[in-house]
């Protein structure tokens, strides 16, 4: 009874508060996390960006530019899809007819509009394939130095312009590294955005990070790490759902897919940056209590068993003691019902 006791208690903490920990194994990974990992895209920041600047190439209009990448993106619930939709709609433009659309897994994403094919894909990507010149790519990387995202939208061989998009963190992102760092937790990024973008973000919350990093990345560096201690995986997205699978303890947004809430290990359910740390104080607390409970119940034992082969005590005393013990441990226990882990010790 002394483990079961303190699991329950602590289960029952956190969901109170939003917590969701799907049972003891997970409590315990948490418990020795020293590393965390996030996504960035709605997990550190909320998942919604906004087109900040839309930039058109040559003879270009910005309503031909926006009519165009709102064709590519028509349909797509990705987050930047859906801020160039969003921003095209504001400005009274319409998406031009598209067919066929298909993502490039980390790079963009293609289709035929207007009856040829036309791209919104990152950057680098369109510089190998002739969708942006060498001006266009230093309009990108001052965009991407202010923490911007830019993705450059181009027909074959034709650059027809940049959008750039921001998407702010979320406002408790930096207590919440700062609470893992008192704690002696190490934070880290993991994004597939290019590294300006990413240090940006990176270094307006205190953070190390791990640019350009496609799902097999984030997989890969996840187990490196994971051999040298416990890691926790934040995330919210299909993409993120393997390495929340590899990681000791996963851990899901609870605004996430249902893919990444099935193969977590634990959820957050107020999408709060914040409850990360409460999460890992909360297992922290739980196993503590346990190594209680089990000294108590053992050191009980071991007295009355010494009493009793001496004639100190009988062995009704002893049989007394011994419920007494499932009586303490279990009183010990509901003491984590009262534990607030949003409390910094």
């Amino acid at each position: 009874i002394s483990v079961p006791a303190s699991i329950a208690s602590a289960m029952s903490t956190g969901a109170r508060r939003g917590l969701l920990m799907k049972g003891g194994a997970a409590i315990e990974a948490a418990a020795k996390v020293d590393v965390v990992t996030f996504d960035k895209t709605g997990t550190l920041t909320h998942g919604r960006p906004q087109v900040t600047d839309v930039v058109p190439f040559g003879a270009t209009t910005e309503a031909e530019l926006l009519a165009v990448a709102a064709g590519v993106e028509m349909g797509s619930s990705h987050p930047l899809a859906i801020a160039i939709l969003n921003k095209a709609k504001d400005a009274g433009v319409t998406a031009l007819s598209s067919q066929d659309a298909k993502a490039l897994m980390g790079r963009g994403v293609v289709a035929t509009v207007g009856g040829a094919p036309a791209w919104v894909a990152s950057p680098r990507y369109a510089m190998e394939n002739g969708g942006i010149d060498g001006l266009g790519l230093r309009r990108a990387t001052i965009f991407e130095e202010d923490g911007k995202t830019a993705v450059a939208v181009f027909r074959e061989k034709t650059p027809l312009g940049l959008i750039a998009m921001r998407d702010e963190p979320r406002a408790d992102a930096k207590d919440a590294v700062r609470q893992l760092t008192a704690m002696g937790v190490t934070a880290v990024i993991l994004t597939g955005d290019n590294p300006r973008t990413a240090a940006a973000i990176a270094g307006s919350l205190g953070l190390k990070f791990e640019a350009d990093m496609m799902p097999e990345d984030k997989l890969a560096y996840i187990r490196e790490i994971g051999t040298k201690g416990g890691v926790m995986m934040i995330g919210d997205g299909i993409n993120d759902a393997p390495a929340l699978k590899q990681a000791s303890v996963g851990v899901a947004m609870g605004s996430g897919t249902d893919v990444a809430l099935e193969t977590a290990d634990a959820a957050i359910l107020r999408d709060r940056v914040t409850d990360v740390p409460a999460t890992i104080r909360l297992s922290r607390a739980a196993m503590a209590n346990i190594r209680q409970n089990v000294t108590i119940a053992l050191g009980l034992k071991a007295v009355f068993l010494v009493t009793s082969v001496f004639g100190l005590t009988g062995l009704w005393i002893a049989i007394l003691a011994d419920t007494g013990a499932t009586v303490l441990v279990t009183l010990n226990a509901l003491r984590l019902l009262r534990f607030n882990p949003e409390r910094e010790v």
